[in-house]
């Protein structure tokens, strides 16, 4: 049975997609599915930002082709681990959790690495550095998963 894992920030247009793509680029897609969602319904059937679209191009990662989607009640119970880019997107995450089974399963994306950093800064607002700084955060985080994967 494959592992499901699903990255969530605010829009699912910047931080999850990327995170989204850039781990699909490190396991074997038959033994992990690899999703991402937005908390806020706000992008919903739109392709990621075209800053994220150019960033992961530029590392090889084609995410053009990914849907903006809400995260769901049901995500909860579908996916093994439920990854949030920040402390904002946990708590909302959180939120919907009915169960202690369903709320054990949510953490943030860069505990899984040893830096200073637990949050991946939203780059909606910033300019391309700002996506290459988030691309690179979300990197090393899904390199270390990755490795727990395997």
């Amino acid at each position: 049975m494959k592992t499901k894992v699903l990255m969530v920030c605010l829009g699912n247009i910047c931080r999850s997609p990327l995170a989204e793509g850039i781990l699909k680029s490190k396991v074997d897609t038959n033994e992990v599915f690899v999703d991402s969602a937005g908390t806020g319904g706000y992008h919903v059937g739109n392709p990621p930002d075209s800053r994220s679209i150019s960033v992961a191009k530029k590392y090889g990662i084609d995410i053009s082709n990914q849907v903006c989607r809400k995260l769901t009640v049901s995500d909860l119970a579908e996916f093994d681990v439920i990854y949030a880019m920040d402390k904002s997107n946990y708590r909302n995450i959180i939120g919907l959790s009915t169960n202690e089974e369903h709320t054990a399963k949510v953490k943030l994306l860069l505990n899984e690495i040893n830096i200073s950093e637990n949050e991946v800064p939203d780059p909606y607002y910033d300019s391309v550095s700002g996506f290459e700084n988030v691309f690179h955060l979300i990197n090393q985080a899904c390199e270390a998963i990755a490795k727990k994967l395997s």
